[in-house]
């Protein structure tokens, strides 16, 4: 039952309709307490001092044949004394008993610890549990969450929805009969599917266990409703005890009525921040936007004046190199002209009278000695400004390519008399300086 406070008051000559139908039936029992007068409810009522509770211990044990507890026969003043001495006699050894019982059980769980307190597969015991139960029970029952307590909060918290777990007592006189006409009944497995999720266990299993430490359920069968309030997950309800399928659908239904303006408030802070973390989100997406456009226009900037700056420096290193080439040209055409030997004179028998057409249809004259090498004569070209920094000499007489360079198939160049030079000769000179 739900738990309630419900107050009775004493001295009353009616029995409230309540409570002797209780006193009656003890849960649905008429066999239990054997009243079947509503007059005698009212009297054992009367006798125990309105005591609900203890009228209906009283009758149970009177039923098995156990002395009153709540009403024990008027003892002798004798008696009476005696046994207070014989209390107080027994008081220390008592109290030394207890104690000594207390440190040994608690000197007992570091040395034989409850196997159920160590957890190491707790979706196996899950699963194991659903199994046993779908063997005793049938398959048609509420859908199992299958895994952990720790995960069924998390989707419960995530998914804004009532997660109800089940504590089932395997031993408990009540779970057998709880398990079989109330959780599999229809009508509780249809609201159950379809208002919130799931989760049992049983507390023989380690992983049922250490849910009940933290639920501290005391009797079963146990449900607990647990839902998130306040931001954190609250448990909104507890049934403790058997209860028919009607009742515990009122009982759920009337719990989830009570706090869903929690649910419905924490859906609209969710979406709120949703929202917020979406347009956030944009916000930022069209910065980073607008910043990587900023940042490619940089990029593409700083790109072009690289570009510009290579390519000024390519030009100057060209410009550079060009005055290089042309000052070691100029080097080159000076240390040839130095190194050319004298011009024979005109007198002279051996001496060869040549000349030279250049691209530039300009004629050159000079003296060479017969017995001097081709490469004079391309030494003397070469120091000439007119002539172009490549050539080859050609001769017309017969067509020819004068070999003045040495060459793999001439390392060294005939004289002018061994190229068949006469004693005047007209030279052509080729550019090759495209080449």
């Amino acid at each position: 039952m739900w738990y309630q406070n419900q107050g009775v008051s004493s001295g009353k000559t009616l029995l409230p309709s309540g409570i002797g139908k209780y006193l009656l039936t003890v849960n649905g029992n008429k066999d239990l307490t054997g009243i079947e007068s509503m007059e005698q409810c009212r009297l054992a009522l009367e006798q125990h001092n309105w005591n609900m509770e203890a009228a209906v211990q009283d009758r149970l044990n009177e039923q098995e044949g156990v002395p009153s507890v709540f009403n024990p026969p008027p003892s002798r003043p004798l008696q009476g004394l005696l046994g207070w001495g014989y209390y107080l006699i027994m008081l220390p050894f008592r109290f030394t008993y207890y104690t000594i019982l207390d440190i040994f059980r608690f000197a007992l769980r570091f040395i034989r610890p409850d196997p159920r307190s160590r957890v190491t597969d707790p979706v196996g015991d899950i699963v194991s549990f659903m199994h046993s139960f779908e063997e005793k029970y049938g398959r048609a029952h509420p859908v199992f969450y299958q895994g952990t307590y720790s995960q069924a909060l998390n989707d419960a918290k995530r998914e804004l929805r009532f997660l109800l777990v089940y504590l089932h007592g395997d031993d408990h006189q009540d779970s057998d009969e709880f398990c079989r006409n109330t959780l599999c009944a229809p009508e509780v497995v249809s609201l159950i599917n379809s208002r919130m999720l799931f989760w049992a266990c049983s507390t023989n299993k380690p992983e049922g266990y250490r849910v009940s430490q933290a639920l501290r359920e005391n009797t079963y069968p146990f449900l607990a409703m647990i839902m998130l309030k306040d931001r954190r997950m609250t448990v909104v309800g507890r049934l403790e005890g058997l209860i028919q399928p009607d009742d515990l659908i009122n009982q759920l239904t009337f719990i989830m009525d009570a706090n869903q303006t929690y649910l419905v408030s924490e859906r609209l802070e969710r979406e709120e921040r949703n929202q917020t973390q979406v347009l956030r989100q944009q916000q930022d997406e069209a910065y980073l936007a607008s910043l990587r456009a900023d940042q490619e226009k940089e990029r593409k900037k700083r790109e072009e004046r690289e570009r510009k700056r290579r390519k000024e420096e390519e030009v100057q290193q060209q410009k550079l190199a060009e005055e290089r080439r042309r000052q070691n040209l100029q080097e080159e055409k000076e240390r040839k002209l130095e190194r050319l030997p004298p011009e024979p004179s005109p007198d002279d028998p051996e001496s060869v009278k040549i000349i030279f057409k250049l691209p530039n249809d300009t004629r050159v004259e000079r003296r060479f000695h017969f017995s001097q090498s081709l490469t004079v004569i391309h030494d003397f070209l070469f120091s000439l400004k007119e002539s172009p920094e490549k050539f080859q000499i050609e001769a017309n007489f017969p067509r020819r390519v004068l070999p003045c360079v040495p060459s793999e198939e001439c390392p060294t160049p005939p004289t002018l008399q061994e190229a068949g030079l006469g004693h005047t000769e007209v030279l052509f000179v080729q550019d090759l300086t495209d080449e």
